[in-house]
């Protein structure tokens, strides 16, 4: 086996990691980056055909790279990420190790860490001085225990593995979960004329564009990109709020499932389970549908009020303010469906993705295993986290405020090692 030395291990070749070796590189810090996969490949492996951001593309940006195209306001498809990413890289010319899985991270008794990887020629070990995390905070793609007793003639998938319509057999589709990429996919299928049954969540939903602007440029602009987790209303809590569905499809537009409802997509509360009966293919929800729907439209409103007011404040010429009214409300509370007899043969599950940090043997985890951190330091010497949603604010887990984290990051690594030095 052969056992490499450096200066800092970065762990992941996403834009997180990648922007950390950006600073590293500015630097003069020695450093290598491992990868498991290729650079950035999530982007093009978890993500659906019709996919795009639903931030505006002025948004991505990372240290010492911008997007530059010709349409700042729009929203870049999956494929035009993939690309955007593709010439990050080549741009500082980072010590990127793809196909170098880490399988092991442990605390050395002399001091900084030994990773245990596989590379392309087999085993390999790295000591470290300092280690960065980057491989995000979605690891583990979340199903209910109970989904394997589900009715095998169903086909189940994961959102990770959804990437179009024609991937499932024909018939309709049980969508769980109303989040961002819930809501997304609920829509694909309903503009493919699949019957679609939605099971919703809490998540909240936002405009598209208010006030002759996009909502997100507002909010940009109000500042709720830059503001620390600690700031917000209920603290460090703030890290499991789910994020507003909207999307950047077609050019942008709201997601309103109400208006889905309208047109014949059939809407639930929250997936209970199966049917105590021993049903094997009857799902039943809890009676939360209209309490979902109206929780999701207080939130839409309360943002643009805020935005009212920061117009009014500021003397901004804008169009006129607006109020959104609700174009269907549901007849009655859906507490059961009958997959079979309502012709379901897919469900797709959007419900998550839980942390899996297993490989790394430090003491830095919470009892839901994810790591405790002050802006993506640990208490352990020389640990460091990067790329979480919310690792220090709402643009931490988004192209918005990434190169601000690495910045951060980089300049605790370059602390620690110095100290390491004079000690």
């Amino acid at each position: 086996m052969t056992t490499h030395r450096t200066s800092v291990a970065v762990v992941g070749g996403g834009q997180a990691g990648l922007s950390t070796s950006w600073y590293l590189t500015r630097d003069g810090v020695d450093h290598v980056v491992l990868e498991a996969a290729t650079a950035a490949h999530e982007w093009a492996d978890s993500r659906w055909d019709t996919f795009t951001l639903v931030t505006p593309n002025w948004h991505c940006r990372l240290p010492g790279y911008a997007y530059d195209g010709p349409d700042p306001d729009g929203f870049m498809t999956r494929d035009e990420v993939v690309a955007w990413l593709a010439g990050y890289a080549p741009t500082f010319g980072p010590p990127l190790r793809e196909h170098t899985r880490v399988t092991r991270l442990a605390p050395r008794a002399e001091g900084g860490y030994v990773l245990d990887a596989t590379g392309p020629d087999g085993p390999e070990t790295w000591e470290a001085d300092a280690v960065v995390v980057a491989t995000g905070g979605y690891h583990l793609p979340i199903v209910p225990p109970w989904a394997p007793a589900l009715d095998p003639s169903v086909t189940q998938l994961h959102s990770a593995h959804y990437r179009n319509p024609e991937q499932l057999p024909d018939g309709a589709v049980l969508v769980v979960g109303s989040g961002q990429s819930g809501a997304q996919i609920a829509e694909d299928l309903h503009l493919a004329g699949r019957q679609v049954h939605l099971a919703l969540g809490d998540a909240p939903r936002v405009a598209r564009t208010y006030r002759g602007r996009d909502c997100m440029t507002w909010l940009a602009d109000m500042g709720l990109y830059d503001t620390a987790v600690a700031q917000y209303p209920g603290g460090l809590a703030a890290r499991e709020k789910t994020n507003h569905y909207v999307t950047g499809r077609d050019g942008g537009r709201d997601i309103d499932l109400r208006a889905f409802a309208r047109e014949g997509m059939r809407l639930y509360g929250l997936l209970d389970g199966l049917s105590p009966d021993g049903a094997r293919s009857t799902v039943t929800f809890r009676p939360t549908l209209a309490s979902a729907l109206d929780h999701a439209d207080a939130v839409y409103t309360s943002i643009c009020r805020d935005i009212d007011r920061w117009i009014e404040a500021r003397g901004i010429d804008a169009p006129p303010p607006s109020t959104y009214e609700p174009v269907w409300e549901p007849p009655a509370e859906p507490t059961s469906l009958d997959l079979g007899a309502e012709g379901v043969t897919s469900v797709v599950w959007a419900i998550g993705y839980r942390p899996d940090y297993r490989w790394a043997e430090v003491g830095v985890f919470d009892g839901s295993g994810r790591p405790t951190h002050t802006r993506g330091v640990t208490s352990a010497p020389g640990l460091f986290f990067l790329g979480l949603p919310w690792l220090h604010t709402w643009g931490s887990g988004r192209f918005h405020g990434i190169a601000r984290d690495a910045e951060h990051v980089a300049g605790a690594i370059t602390s620690s090692l110095r100290t390491a030095v004079a000690g």
